[in-house]
């Protein structure tokens, strides 16, 4: 009998059952209190998931060595204290995409061999303080390499330290619809989530890399406003854009990691004046199960609706609907000024400054390392040039990472094209949200990312149903700098009016 078996019918046979597999943080720490359930055994549990299905999703490129330390340290911490004074992540696990910093003896490479090896520093500051709230660093999630900046054809999901597959079967990280896009450069993050291979776990997003997976994988991801969580320790694109959030099931699952995460960090001076968004009291308040009573939502359908499925489409207007019924007041088919150039992120300049932002930032990142194979944006090109077998240069090159090398800074054409997202975001997102008095947008999945990433606005996806093949989807609920506490009661509503998320049936 496995111990994932042995487990199940342990916690199952009590007078109140958990389905581990889809407990929720509370759940788990209710388990603990309770004594039906150990951090060592959870730990163990997931490693055992992982281990599992790992080979098919690749949704986990490395598993720390010393999770179970961690776990026993948490249950002697339990046992020492009152419950009632402890952490609410005491002794839960995370995963951690492969761009996000650890000071111990998992590596961060972003997915890379060009940095598998190198030693940080210190620590990201959203690690810092999982570690100090008790959580448990299970091990990191896979990710698009380079947090799919590295080249313009490479697949969602892929990085040569995860792809251990035929390069041909190139979609690497997946769980509803086997053949199915993960989306997004936190695809491992996502698919650990969903799979049950852990409660929760953290990803990051420069345009789209929660927001999408978390579309595509049936979970709850929150992308914060930026600066909102430190990005320090973070492997960079561009700290203009750059955030960390949460990735899992529910929306207070979610809520919980973003109130551990959230605040001032030394080492990322844009956590200071982000600090002034954060409440008094954290974001737990405002789970409220009437939360879109009274709000006013602005519902953007072009041009969301025009490439949606079938299903994705009745599913929208049904949900329309449902947001009608809680008591929320809608402003239907509202226009974004520009959407079309904002959308495109050569016509909005979005790459060309993103281009820029990479290298002096990357730079920036290598330079602190205590040790690297690589120091630079020109080291990295020259190691994957060296080991093009071994980085599948071959199959997906590395065109982006050149165009960033032949910058220089973010000189006169950089600065017209931040000028031209801000006034795009001027103009569009935050005019139409002003003259309608909107609290919100609502959109059909997570292709309005590029409207909210431009200007560092935050925005969370909850699932909304499946197609007729499977394939989950979503709905994106955005806001302007600051807004999360009302995005968190809209979501958190619509989430309790629907309750659609299904664990996945790994479908071929």
């Amino acid at each position: 009998m496995s111990f994932s078996l042995l487990i199940f019918i342990f916690l199952t046979a009590t007078s109140h059952a958990l389905n581990i597999r889809e407990a929720s943080i509370n759940d788990l720490q209710l388990a603990f209190n309770q004594k039906r359930l150990t951090s060592r055994k959870l730990v163990e549990f997931y490693i055992g998931e992982i281990q599992k299905l790992n080979p098919v999703l690749h949704g986990v490129i490395e598993i720390n060595p010393d999770a179970l330390n961690q776990a026993d340290k948490a249950d002697h911490e339990r046992k020492e204290f009152k419950s009632g004074s402890l952490s609410r992540l005491l002794g839960i696990p995370f995963l951690l995409k492969d761009n996000i910093a650890t000071k111990d003896r998992l590596n961060t490479t972003s997915g890379s061999f060009a940095l598998l090896g190198s030693i940080v520093p210190r620590d990201a500051g959203v690690v810092t303080k999982l570690r100090k709230a008790g959580a448990v660093i299970l091990g990191k999630a896979s990710m698009t390499e380079w947090a799919a900046f590295r080249s313009l054809t490479m697949p969602s999901g892929f990085s040569a330290r995860g792809a251990d597959v035929n390069v041909s079967d190139y979609l690497f990280c997946r769980t509803y619809v086997l053949s199915a896009d993960p989306c997004g450069s936190s695809s491992g993050s996502a698919i650990s989530v969903a799979a049950n291979m852990v409660a929760v776990s953290l990803g990051t997003e420069t345009d789209g890399s929660i927001l999408c997976p978390s579309n595509a994988n049936s979970v709850v991801g929150i992308k914060p406003t930026v600066g909102l969580t430190s990005r320090a320790g973070v492997i960079p694109i561009s700290l203009r854009q750059d955030t960390v959030g949460p990735i899992c099931r529910t929306v207070t699952d979610a809520v919980i990691v973003l109130d551990a995460i959230v605040g001032v960090d030394e080492h990322d001076p844009a956590t200071l004046k982000a600090s002034k968004y954060i409440p008094y009291g954290g974001y737990k308040q405002f789970l409220k199960p009437h939360g879109l009573k009274l709000k006013r939502l602005g519902i953007v359908r072009n041009p969301f609706l025009t490439f949606a499925s079938k299903s994705e489409v009745q599913a929208f207007e049904y949900h329309i609907q449902t947001l009608r019924q809680q008591g929320a007041v809608l402003v239907d088919n509202l226009e974004i000024a520009d959407i079309n150039f904002t959308l495109n992120s050569i016509a909005s300049g979005e790459d060309i400054a993103l281009l820029a932002e990479f290298k002096i930032s990357l730079n920036a990142y290598l330079d602190e390392l205590i040790n690297s194979p690589v120091r630079t944006l020109a080291d990295t090109i020259a190691f994957n040039l060296k080991f093009a077998d071994l980085e599948k240069i071959n199959e997906f090159g590395q065109e982006i990472f050149l165009a960033a090398q032949l910058t220089n800074g973010n000189g006169k054409t950089e600065r017209s094209a931040v000028s031209n997202l801000a006034r795009l975001t001027s103009d569009g997102i935050q005019k139409s949200m002003r003259d309608y008095k909107l609290d919100a947008l609502v959109t059909s999945g997570p292709s309005i990312s590029p409207v909210l990433a431009i200007g560092g606005f935050p925005g969370i996806n909850v699932p909304a149903g499946y197609d007729s093949d499977g394939v989950p989807f979503g709905i994106n609920f955005g806001g302007l700098k600051g807004t999360e506490p009302k995005l968190i009661q809209i979501a958190y509503g619509f989430e309790q009016a629907t309750m659609i998320r299904k664990p996945p049936t790994f479908r071929a």
